[in-house]
């Protein structure tokens, strides 16, 4: 099997990080390959922010948690209670990505494609990852999202895309069983 097939088989969602930062090269690499994604029309109608700031990262879990206990329907809360409580899974690190929302669908898809690069990259150097639309929660009240954009350095009227969480994990689990039904032919 050829070496990006490998890291595309072996690439799985870690929800138990060690305390340890990756090192500045690395996150450097990474961010290199995020912004090698393509984009609809080169538009690159996003921004890549490393988040090494654990006070911040600390601030939008508890901001994250506290909008998904204030909903009605608690499952997304009860979730991530279920799995230790902590909404970031103790990741020292991660990356936000925040999109044009004037450009929204293309955005999205553009911003999609870029953290497949950030999580096949990170999975290519030794780290583990976490994709993680549940960092969009801490903006989701509206309360501290415009706190957060500025704290996060997002581009005047850009908004939440995605994420990924970084680290070394404290134990690897197996990726997920390719459902191989979902593949169709047509000829």
């Amino acid at each position: 099997m050829n070496e990006v097939l490998k890291v595309i088989a072996e690439r799985y969602t870690c929800r138990d990080y060690k305390d340890q930062m990756p090192r500045d090269e690395m996150l450097d690499a990474i961010a290199q390959a995020a912004i090698e994604a393509p984009s609809g029309m080169n538009r690159q109608a996003w921004r890549v922010i490393i988040v090494q700031d654990q006070q911040l990262i600390e601030d939008l879990a508890a901001e994250g948690m506290a909008y998904m206990q204030s909903l009605e329907d608690k499952s997304m809360y009860n979730r991530i209670i279920e799995r230790g409580g902590k909404l970031f899974y103790g990741a020292p690190c991660m990356i936000v990505v925040p999109i044009d929302p004037k450009q929204y669908g293309p955005a999205l898809i553009d911003c999609g494609i870029l953290c497949q690069n950030i999580v096949l990259a990170a999975t290519s150097l030794g780290l583990a990852s976490t994709m993680c639309g549940l960092t969009g929660t801490a903006f989701a009240s509206g309360k501290r999202s415009q706190e957060f954009a500025k704290r996060l350095g997002f581009p005047e009227g850009y908004a939440f895309g995605c994420s990924v969480l970084l680290g070394y994990a404290n134990s690897k689990k197996l990726p997920h069983v390719p459902d191989k039904d979902k593949i169709i032919y047509i000829k």
